[in-house]
């Protein structure tokens, strides 16, 4: 990678990527790019960044011209929640804009990353040790769509030679970026509850076991896995990555440890409960672990101390404000 274009990079992902890009291949060469998003961390104002609506096909076009980019990280699109309040939405923007990359990259010669998620599972999915290949029947048009972006980026390789490479992320957990009322965001909502009020109520039941990821994994493994030798890649797209697997009831026993007047009640979320008992409990993800050596760093315990730590350090800093 030597020129590298990012889409949604005012999101989730995209925020801390561009950051972790930047301090790899220099400020300058990562190009950040959004749409109707007011910038936020300051990273990105350290380098270019373009407004770009992924669905215009010609704008795309010229901005990987303009700059001469050979590498495109697309993070854009409609997250979950928000599709399902409006399907026909999700669908145009989530399609549209990866067929617009797809079709950019082949005529441009680009590679792409495109993250999958666990929400491209479904109930009929085994739930522990799922496997790379395995029954794929979401029930959310997020689902659906990422699971129909599986697909496309598997075609586009095996049919024009496009160098496309993918994750299926589990949860996320990060102190960058403030929950955002998905299902696995309880486990970043703790953290702020137990830091600021010393109790939370969460929104899941008791023994909901879901795959979870620090962010500087998540980070890592999506740098790591473009920066790969093609050649021992036999699964192009979609590979299962995962770094721990917990309920609720165990991340609370975690940051008691080290917050011992902490206390948690439940409130179920029907609609939150119901998608969560449709995702894996646990993934396999030892074709990731074997054809590019995909391990991650941050278990449970470790996670927990940095969050609190950084969590805490933010809240002095704010004024006692989290």
């Amino acid at each position: 990678m030597t020129k590298i274009l990012i889409t949604g990079a005012a999101g989730q992902i995209g925020s801390e990527l561009t950051v972790a890009l930047r301090q790899r291949y220099g400020a300058g060469n990562v190009i950040a790019c959004g749409h109707k998003t007011k910038l936020g961390p300051k990273s990105l104002y350290t380098g270019p960044f373009v407004y770009l609506d992924i669905r215009n096909f010609s704008t795309l076009v010229n901005i990987v011209k303009r700059y001469k980019i050979d590498t495109i990280f697309h993070l854009a699109g409609i997250l979950s929640a928000v599709a399902e309040q409006n399907p026909q939405l999700a669908w145009d923007v989530n399609m549209t804009g990866l067929t617009n990359v797809l079709e950019v990259a082949r005529v441009c010669h680009c590679a792409v990353f495109f993250p999958s998620s666990i929400g491209a599972f479904g109930p009929s999915t085994p739930l522990d040790n799922t496997p790379q290949l395995t029954i794929q029947r979401p029930q959310s048009m997020y689902g659906i769509t990422k699971v129909a972006g599986e697909l496309l980026c598997d075609y586009y390789w095996q049919k024009y030679a496009v160098d496309t490479r993918g994750l299926r992320f589990p949860g996320l957990i990060s102190y960058e970026t403030r929950p955002g009322g998905g299902t696995t965001d309880y486990a970043v909502e703790i953290f702020y509850g137990a830091i600021k009020d010393k109790k939370y109520c969460c929104f899941l039941k008791q023994g909901t076991r879901l795959d979870m990821m620090y962010m500087q994994d998540a980070l890592r493994a999506a740098i790591t896995l473009m920066e790969a030798d093609p050649a021992r890649l036999t699964t192009r797209n979609a590979f299962n990555v995962t770094a721990m697997s917990f309920a609720p009831e165990d991340i609370f026993a975690e940051i008691k440890k080290s917050i011992p007047d902490f206390t948690m009640t439940y409130e179920v979320d029907l609609l939150r409960q119901a998608i969560a008992d449709s995702w894996p409990n646990k993934m396999d993800d030892s074709e990731a672990r074997k054809q590019w050596g995909w391990q991650p760093e941050y278990d449970l315990p470790i996670m927990t101390r940095e969050m609190i730590d950084k969590l805490s350090e933010r809240m002095q800093h704010e004024g006692g404000k989290l």
